[in-house]
């Protein structure tokens, strides 16, 4: 009784009725574009030769997505993505495949893999323009825990058997560590690296206990101006990094192929770094469709390049690097010609194009008007 009276003078707390909050901010939800805009979407794409990272997805790809069927990739259910990574092992020639949210991470767990659990230093060997030593943060250092050995060329085009053996460091030592890996990349500013060296580079490396890696960011326009098939490229090498989203236009990803055991070790190297993700089918099926749609198409982007590269040799540039596939590096004396004013008055034409300094990137997207277009710009400004 006592309990009862004491409960009866206790404050209620009243009970909130009223409408409760909304999840999301009373703003629109984000409507798609109208035909309009995404028409000029896309004709600003054609002159955007920024990089081949700038293509917007086809209908065929973006058909491709809207009909996946996705599971979970982490899982390793996703059936959009298994179906591309055994399509790309096949043509790679190598037993299995991966499908990775870049071409970066694809390099670096590949490099992490390669290594393994070497309890002595080690260190990767590559090209000083590679992208593993340019452009991945220090990946190798951090991630791999090993150094780098940057070499320059002696033609100033690819690296050949020579420079590998005045550099690999193929004995124990006291002060330098020993080479594990030699990491090349193909294309690499747009060259094609001979494959003939590349053979002659991997007997050596088998001889000395090297692992071989290929940054193929853009093996695809390789092996489309070269006829050679991939899995002939791909084959010297114990893994080889395949981007998605470059040369084939895809919307994102890359593909890592190697053993079975090798990429087993990435499968956990992946969750690992936070590259595990779920529907990627979404993703995959784009990337499906584009090797079927623009792979057979980049052959006509490096013709195209080289228009353009005849156009601005033609207005006093120097071409810096062979034009052998898709990207032009180029370079004005500044008494002809400033490079920012040329990138300037490209954006304020209509549609724009739209330039970066120094380098151009033709893309399956690329209008063929852009050489005319340049050629009428240039005879304006100069």
């Amino acid at each position: 009784m006592y309990l009862a009276e004491e409960q009866a003078h206790i404050p209620r707390y009243q009970v909130d009725v009223a409408e409760p909050e909304p999840l999301l901010p009373l703003v629109p939800a984000p409507m798609p574009p109208s035909a309009a805009e995404e028409e000029q979407a896309y004709d600003h794409i054609k002159f955007n030769v920024m990089s081949d990272t700038v293509t917007l997805p086809s209908e065929r790809m973006r058909a491709a997505m809207a009909t996946a069927v996705c599971g979970d990739n982490v899982l390793g259910n996703d059936v959009p993505t298994m179906q591309l990574e055994t399509l790309v092992a096949q043509l790679s020639g190598k037993e299995s495949a991966i499908f990775l949210p870049s071409g970066t991470q694809s390099n670096q767990l590949a490099l992490r893999a390669l290594l393994g659990s070497h309890a002595l230093p080690s260190s990767v060997l590559c090209d000083h323009r590679a992208h593993i030593y340019t452009s991945e943060l220090g990946g190798i250092a951090s991630n791999s825990h090993a150094s780098t050995t940057p070499v320059v060329p002696s033609n100033g085009h690819h690296l050949t058997l020579d420079d590998v053996k005045k550099h690999a460091n193929t004995v124990l030592s006291i002060t330098a560590p020993r080479t594990r890996i030699i990491s090349l990349e193909n294309t690499l500013h747009g060259t094609i690296f001979p494959q003939d060296e590349i053979k002659r580079i991997a007997t050596f490396a088998r001889a000395h206990d090297i692992q071989l890696h290929l940054d193929g960011a853009r093996l695809w326009n390789a092996a489309a101006e070269t006829g050679m098939p991939l899995r002939d490229l791909c084959k010297p090498f114990d893994t080889v990094s395949l981007c998605l989203s470059k040369g084939i236009g895809a919307p994102i990803g890359s593909i890592l192929v190697g053993p079975a055991t090798v990429i087993g070790t990435v499968h956990y190297l992946r969750k690992m770094m936070g590259g595990g993700m779920r529907q990627t089918g979404v993703v995959a099926a784009a990337a499906h469709a584009a090797l079927h749609e623009t792979w057979p198409k980049l052959r006509a982007t490096h013709a195209l390049a080289q228009r353009v590269a005849a156009v601005l040799q033609s207005h006093g540039a120097r071409i810096l690097v062979p034009v052998e596939t898709n990207m032009i590096f180029f370079r004005w004396d500044t008494s002809v010609l400033d490079e920012k004013v040329l990138v300037q008055q490209a954006a304020a034409l209509d549609p724009p194009i739209t330039l970066g300094t120094g380098r151009m990137v033709i893309h399956w997207q690329t209008d063929p008007s852009l050489p005319a277009r340049l050629d009428a710009l240039l005879r304006s400004i100069i």
